[in-house]
C-alpha cells in the first residue's frame, strides 16, 4: 500500500465518504440538478458560500445514506472552482472527495503532524454548519491522491 493511504489509515475518525463535489459551468446549475433528480436523487441543501469559496452548491442525497453529491458553482472569476473549470479547458468535473470525521481539529492536528501538506491553516466553517479543511493533493510525494480532498465534521453528528 502507498505512502499516502497508510498515513490516511492512521488519522483518527474518519467515518465515510461524506460527498463527491462536482464543478459546474456559471449558469448550468440548475440543469445538473434536474439531471440528478432524474437519477432518483433528492435536493437537501443549497446554499452560497463567500470568502475564498466564491461558489453556489446544491447537495444531493439518493435514497436515506449518508453519502451526497455536491454540485459548484463558481459565483466569481476568482472562485477556486472556476480556475479548476478554467485548467479542464472550460468543462466542469470532480473537483473534490469529502471524508466524513467524527473531529476536524483531531484529524487536522494528526494529519499536520503526520506531514499532509493542508490547504487551511486551522479547520473552518464549511457551509450547512460544517467545519471543514483542504488538504492538497499531492499531500505526499509518493502516492499522490490525484484530487483535492475535503475533511468534513459534521456538529449534529449525522
Amino acid at each position: 500500500m502507498g505512502d499516502a493511504q497508510e498515513g490516511l489509515k492512521r488519522v483518527p475518525g474518519i467515518r465515510f465518504v461524506d460527498h463527491v463535489a462536482i464543478a459546474v459551468k456559471q449558469g448550468e446549475l440548475e440543469a445538473q440538478v434536474r439531471a440528478y433528480e432524474s437519477l432518483g436523487f433528492k435536493e437537501i441543501h443549497r446554499e452560497e458560500v463567500r470568502g475564498g469559496d466564491q461558489v453556489r452548491e446544491a447537495l444531493l442525497q439518493i435514497g436515506e445514506g449518508p453519502n451526497l453529491i455536491q454540485l459548484l458553482e463558481p459565483l466569481s472569476p476568482d472562485s477556486p472552482v472556476q480556475k479548476l473549470i478554467e485548467r479542464n479547458g472550460g468543462r466542469g468535473g470532480l473537483a473534490h472527495v469529502a471524508f466524513r470525521v467524527e473531529n476536524a481539529k483531531r484529524a487536522f492536528d494528526a494529519m499536520q503532524a503526520d506531514g499532509f501538506q493542508l490547504i487551511d491553516k486551522a479547520p473552518r466553517k464549511g457551509s450547512r454548519g460544517t467545519t471543514v479543511f483542504f488538504v492538497h493533493p499531492k499531500s505526499r510525494t509518493e502516492g499522490a491522491f490525484g484530487f483535492l480532498i475535503e475533511m468534513v465534521e459534521d456538529p449534529e453528528g449525522r
